[in-house]
């Protein structure tokens, strides 16, 4: 679940930036360049606009959408146990030497 929100969310991410690069602020018209209106564009006069605006809010939505939903699987407390959750307390109190336990062992002495 959490790849495929991942590669949602990557995929999202760049189709997002593509948009944004690919649109034309108000005033910088392929009409403003040569001097004709925007008669020329791909998808008519207004249509380039309402188009690339609507996929970018699309885009957008997805991406937040992932995001939060990224969001809530990362905040859940983690289910899985670890490598030690499967170590047995006696097994390895039983294979500690007895060097390590006793007060008296020079091993554990601090010297002065």
């Amino acid at each position: 679940m959490e790849t495929l929100v991942w590669v949602v969310h990557v995929v999202t991410a760049v189709i997002l930036v593509g948009l944004v690069l690919v649109q034309r602020g108000k005033g910088a018209d392929m009409g403003a360049a040569f001097g004709s209106g925007s008669a020329g564009s791909l998808f008519g006069s207004s249509g380039s606009a309402n188009f690339l605006s609507r996929s970018t809010a699309v885009a957008a939505t997805v991406f937040f959408i992932t995001s939060l939903t990224l969001t809530y699987l990362y905040a859940q407390p983690a289910q899985v146990s670890g490598v030690m959750d499967r170590v047995d307390v006696n097994t390895l109190q039983k294979n500690v030497p007895a060097a390590v336990d006793a007060p008296d062992s020079k091993v554990n002495q601090i010297p002065k």
